[in-house]
């Protein structure tokens, strides 16, 4: 019998027995207006919420940040040849006898202010906010009665997805989950390893130990080394796991840290959070679904730390980071113009930006990190015109007529934009063109010359976007020229509105 036969026998059985309500049978395919294959989830339509949204922040925290030396310190620890693993050396003991597992009791989240944080993302610009729900690490931050490893019985003692959910609705913001469980059967094998040199060579880390093994999960089969497991039992976990999170929380939009997990597994979970929102809402469906796999309208489809190379026909979404994903000692981070510029790329693509204000262990933010923050709320409160609500015009915008063809996507953050980089957005009727830098010159569109078959109407005004100076400028055969501003504002990124004859 195949993987996916099994894997098919173990959900059916799962929800045939389920007791816990007419949701996960909705889920199942068994009722509600989604199934679990491409054709019925080809139904969806994206809510407008999202599309209009354009910018949520991330909260991507949790005791791996506790060491403070940056992402996957609890797959890193146990890495002999690893920085993370020397650092835990010297600091907490071998990991033979000191495991991650000693790790999650020292996060504390003692200056953690929910409410105050919700209150800088909004004023940042931010429309939606994104707890972490569970990371590779297998720590739910829930009330899980599933698994024992949660934050409300560990750690902070705190509900976190529960606490950043009612921060969230305070001020009115979308909320959503990530969950990166689905990846962490395998990413988690090497806590069952040991050194292979040295003083205690041989001897078996903690993740070996099978008290442990409902955090660290079972070994792996012979030949199970892919980002996602094949094995049916840690599926079905997955999948009981996430969708307690959904039937708990409900949140507008959840995140997988994968490609679309499990294939028709993953199918029946994305089919009851559809589902279930309907039968909550009365309508829709109103939430959104996000993960690594190009969406054919089936979903929104994530690009981390990189964006697309051209307009796109659906909504997506770029994940990124201001930046390491969790906190490192002297990090560095993206500056506001460089996270200014990437929004309105992606914005004029048809895409969200998701960005991750990286959290100390204790919860709250760094002096600079304040700072990037102030800087783009400066500048959204007075470009978001532009932004927020807006649409995708014919072509996404130019580039300066020298600059190489570069092919964007995941993990290319290196964009080299100038002042000739123009990026366009719709609202209505009219248009908006964005400089992703500081002009020093005359701005030329060339797109909305006399002669360009884009404009289709002849342009009656253009201003700057945020001022009240008036502008000079003329539209020719070449391109639109706009005069430089005599005052130029503050920020990089400067628009300009742009309205046609009617």
């Amino acid at each position: 019998m195949s993987t996916k036969k099994i894997t098919l026998l173990f959900l059916v059985f799962f929800v045939c027995l389920s007791t816990e309500s007419g949701a996960q049978n909705a889920g199942s395919g068994s009722g509600g207006k989604f199934k679990p294959s491409d054709e019925s989830l080809r139904q969806y339509q994206y809510p407008e919420w999202f599309r209009d949204a354009k910018f949520g922040i991330w909260s991507h925290w949790g005791p791996q940040a506790v060491p403070r030396q940056g992402d996957w310190y609890a797959k890193r620890m146990y890495q002999e040849d690893n920085s993370a693993y020397k650092y835990h050396l010297e600091h907490y003991g071998h990991p033979s006898e000191f495991g991650f597992k000693d790790i999650i009791p020292l996060w504390k989240a003692e200056k953690w202010d929910p409410d105050k944080l919700m209150e800088l993302y909004k004023k940042a610009g931010a429309k939606y906010f994104v707890s972490m729900g569970t990371h590779h690490d297998n720590f739910f931050l829930w009330n899980s009665k599933i698994n024992r490893w949660n934050s409300v019985n560990m750690g902070p003692k705190k509900d976190v997805v529960a606490t950043w959910q009612a921060a969230a609705k305070k001020q009115g913001l979308k909320f959503g989950v990530s969950e990166h469980l689905g990846a962490s059967f395998t990413w988690y094998q090497s806590a069952h390893g040991s050194d292979k040199s040295g003083p205690r060579a041989g001897i078996p880390y903690d993740g070996s130990n099978l008290d442990n093994q409902d955090l660290y999960h079972a070994t792996a089969m012979p030949g199970d080394k892919d980002w996602l497991t094949n094995n049916p039992a840690f599926q079905l976990e997955w999948y009981r796991s996430i969708t307690e999170l959904i039937d708990n929380y409900k949140p507008d939009l959840l995140y997988s840290d994968s490609k679309m997990p499990f294939e028709d597994v993953g199918r029946t979970l994305i089919a009851h959070f559809y589902n279930q929102d309907m039968a909550n809402n009365k309508g829709g469906p109103q939430v959104v679904y996000t993960c690594k796999q190009p969406s054919g309208g089936l979903w929104v489809e994530d690009v981390e730390r990189g964006v697309k190379d051209t307009l796109i026909q659906y909504p997506w979404q770029t994940d990124t980071s201001i930046g390491d994903w969790y906190y490192r000692t002297g990090q560095k981070y993206k500056t506001s113009t460089e996270i200014i510029q990437m929004l309105v790329d992606i914005v004029s693509k048809n895409g969200n930006l998701l960005l991750n204000v990286v959290q100390t262990p204790e919860g709250d933010l760094e002096p600079d990190m304040l700072k990037i923050l102030d800087e783009i709320g400066v500048w959204t409160s007075a470009n978001g015109e532009g932004i927020y609500g807006s649409r995708p015009w014919k072509i996404y915008g130019e580039k300066p007529a020298d600059k190489q063809v570069k092919k964007l996507g995941r993990f290319d953050e290196n964009f080299g934009y100038s002042s000739k980089d123009i990026r366009f957005t719709t609202k209505g009727a009219t248009l908006y063109a964005f400089c992703l830098g500081k002009p020093e010159a005359d701005i030329m569109i060339r797109s909305l010359s006399k002669s360009s078959k884009l404009a289709g109407k002849p342009i009656v005004s253009v201003t700057l976007v945020g001022s009240s100076e008036r502008l000079r400028w003329k539209q020719t055969a070449e391109a639109l020229v706009i005069k430089k501003p005599e005052k130029m504002p503050d920020w990089q990124v400067t628009g300009f509105k742009i309205d046609f004859k009617k």
